[in-house]
């Protein structure tokens, strides 16, 4: 799937690159990196909601609970994770290929159309959504094609 992304994003480069530093974003950065030459910059910002760290069996509980909710209802510090993705993204002044995670291309997708759901779709892996900046703000351009995703 990694590869198959990589010659769809082919034709539109080199851009650059920035993965969340979790294992899965790295594996489907690379082959993009490769293709391009260019390395991905790591950004923590983009990485995938922070759980409170829990045994996986008991985050799994914790996850469907707050895929179901919104965000104003979540923990501060989950809102402030949430405040932090969307300006990092914000703050992007160039065309930029940015490799991520369900929760967060939720909430990024989510501020953009200016829902506070923390669940607005199912992004299917190595699926693309396409958000622009406007003035600081972000905009929805594409939403990625959805998947059945399962919850860990």
């Amino acid at each position: 799937q990694a590869e198959a992304l990589a010659a769809r994003l082919a034709p539109h480069g080199p851009l650059p690159i920035v993965s969340s530093p979790m294992r899965r974003a790295r594996e489907t950065a690379a082959p993009l990196e490769q293709l391009w030459g260019r390395p991905a910059r790591i950004e923590p910002a983009i990485s995938e909601i922070p759980s409170p760290g829990l045994p996986l069996a008991e985050r799994a509980r914790w996850l469907r609970g707050i895929l179901g909710s919104r965000w104003p209802l979540v923990a501060p510090s989950l809102v402030a994770w949430r405040i932090t993705l969307v300006a990092t993204l914000a703050a992007i002044a160039e065309p930029t290929v940015l490799v991520s995670h369900y929760v967060a291309i939720n909430a990024a997708v989510g501020a953009a159309v200016g829902d506070d759901r923390v669940t607005l779709f199912a992004p299917d892996t190595c699926s693309v959504t396409v958000l622009d900046v406007e003035a600081g703000r972000l905009r929805l351009v594409e939403r990625g094609p959805e998947a059945e995703t399962p919850v860990l």
